[in-house]
């Protein structure tokens, strides 16, 4: 081979390297840290109906999972036949194209909340199968052409306000958090505390349980657990309730009492503290240490913060600052250390979809289609304000240089073409 072959072949294999080296999937919900988080670069700034959209595809059923990307799979839930037909659908990542949609599992639809659907975890891959959890707390897997490889119905889940957790893995284990009421008096476990929540962690391989985490006294509750301590710790929240659990066992390590019910809003974790935020009757925003066994409640706490407290949308924490949307559609800005407000703005339109922080910037959906695109920092920056059609609860994912954003209707990948 002549040296300037050799030197293409080189320069090829480096940029194939680099290339990969940045890419970066987006496997469950909130991206690969779950903390909203993205290290791509070079997104764009601005779209509308007439720009920077790549493809824009149909999605059949109705769900409001978002968006999974790994490699150039995308896969969401969706529930059709009145929520009753149970699907899973793979979507090209460079052509929109939908390679598949396969009803994996039947339930029987029931009480649920106006903004929640029969679909609404996100799934989540391990780049070999994907899992996925639906309204009546069945767990399925499939495989990448949609096949089946197995189920697991070990919970029967009942909420008045239905299913909104969504699933993680590790070590091996597909982890779900199921904070839910009786079915017999259903004031039990909502309006009054029970021991029923569980947190069940199954065997990616077949499905069978390797462990049922408890939280003793807790009301229903919709958060996303996250990994810290290097992924040996689980930190899931229910109603009442803010715990730590070791991934390998299940135990429950410590325990956090955080008065509300109800409580959505996924926390996220930075400079040894975790933030998180209570449901109805006394919402509050916490920053919790890592550390300790037991009831925490009276040592681990670092701050509180009666202001600014988010209600669906999870937090961002982007140093120094965390970030928060009230139920009033407030944008927050908090100094991470103290709980202090740095700064507020009210936005326009409903905020349902948790924000994301990619290339330097942060992005706020709306239940309207309005990105905002913002510059963090001590004060309200806005660099963008970008307009798509329809209705959006599903939270955006970040992958490869582009956006995928999840409508009632439709899925969009949002990008240079």
């Amino acid at each position: 081979m002549s040296l300037t072959l050799r030197l293409l072949a080189t320069t090829l294999i480096l940029f194939a390297v680099c290339d990969s080296a940045s890419a970066e999937d987006w496997t469950r919900f909130r991206g690969p840290n779950g903390q909203g988080i993205s290290s791509e670069k070079n997104l764009p700034l601005k779209w509308s109906e007439d720009e920077n959209i790549v493809w824009k595809t149909p999605i059949s059923g109705t769900g409001w999972s978002s968006p999974i990307i790994h490699g150039d799979h995308i896969f969401m839930t969706s529930a059709e036949d009145d929520g009753a037909s149970c699907r899973v659908i793979c979507v090209n990542r460079t052509s929109g194209k939908v390679l598949w949609n396969e009803e994996v599992h039947r339930q029987e639809p029931g009480a649920k909340r106006r903004q929640n659907s029969y679909a609404t975890p996100t799934p989540v891959t391990d780049g070999k199968q994907v899992y996925a959890v639906f309204y009546d707390g069945t767990v399925v897997a499939v495989d990448f052409t949609g096949k089946r490889v197995w189920k697991n119905q070990e919970v029967k889940f009942f909420s008045l306000h239905g299913l909104g957790a969504s699933p993680v893995l590790a070590d091996g284990q597909l982890i779900m958090a199921f904070d839910g009421s009786s079915r017999d008096d259903q004031a039990t476990g909502w309006k009054k505390p029970w021991k029923q929540a569980v947190v069940l962690a199954l065997d990616t391989k077949d499905g069978s349980v390797r462990w049922k985490g408890h939280r003793g006294e807790s009301r229903v509750g919709h958060v996303t657990p996250i990994l810290v301590e290097d992924g040996k710790l689980l930190v899931s929240a229910g109603g009442d309730r803010v715990q730590g659990f070791d991934v390998k066992t299940g135990k429950r390590i410590w325990s956090i009492y955080s008065q509300g019910e109800g409580v959505t809003p996924s926390p996220v974790v930075g400079g040894g503290l975790i933030y998180t935020s209570s449901g109805f009757e006394a919402p509050t925003l916490r920053a919790i240490r890592l550390g300790g066994e037991g009831d925490v409640t009276e040592s681990h706490i670092a701050w509180e913060q009666t202001k600014g407290v988010s209600a669906l949308a999870s937090l961002l924490y982007i140093k120094p600052y965390v970030y928060t949307i009230t139920r009033s559609n407030i944008l927050h800005c908090l100094d991470a250390g103290t709980g202090e407000i740095v700064w507020m703005q009210r936005l326009t339109g409903v905020h349902s979809a948790s924000p994301v922080y990619a290339d330097g910037r942060i992005y706020v959906l709306s239940e309207e289609g309005v990105t905002l695109v913002l510059k963090p920092g001590d004060k309200y920056e806005e660099i963008a304000s970008n307009k798509l059609e329809g209705n959006y609860l599903a939270s955006m994912a970040v992958s490869r240089g582009q956006f995928f954003i999840r409508s009632a209707d439709h899925l969009y990948c949002i990008g240079a073409k």
